[in-house]
């Protein structure tokens, strides 16, 4: 059985733009994306022509640096900079 990698799950402190999206942390990193993805269907934010797609609403728009479009592998790259 292979042991949980401990770097992946160890909580990070979330930022106040980020925590405003997915609540206070410290949490780990795959909590939140998952909270991130509960956020944006949710609220509806997916593009139903291009599922990949995520647009921004004004919380989320602070998070992905003022860009009102982002795919989801660039929503990860995005969202790193909020943790610590």
């Amino acid at each position: 059985m292979a042991k949980p990698n401990s770097a992946f799950m160890k909580p990070l402190n979330v930022s106040p733009e980020l925590a405003a999206v997915v609540g206070k942390g410290p949490m780990p990193r795959s909590e939140v994306v998952k909270a991130l993805w509960v956020y944006i269907k949710k609220n509806n934010l997916q593009d139903p022509k291009a599922k990949r797609n995520i647009v921004a609403d004004p919380a989320l728009k602070v998070v992905f640096g003022g860009k009102a479009v982002v795919d989801m592998f660039e929503m990860t790259k995005l969202v790193s900079k909020h943790l610590s």
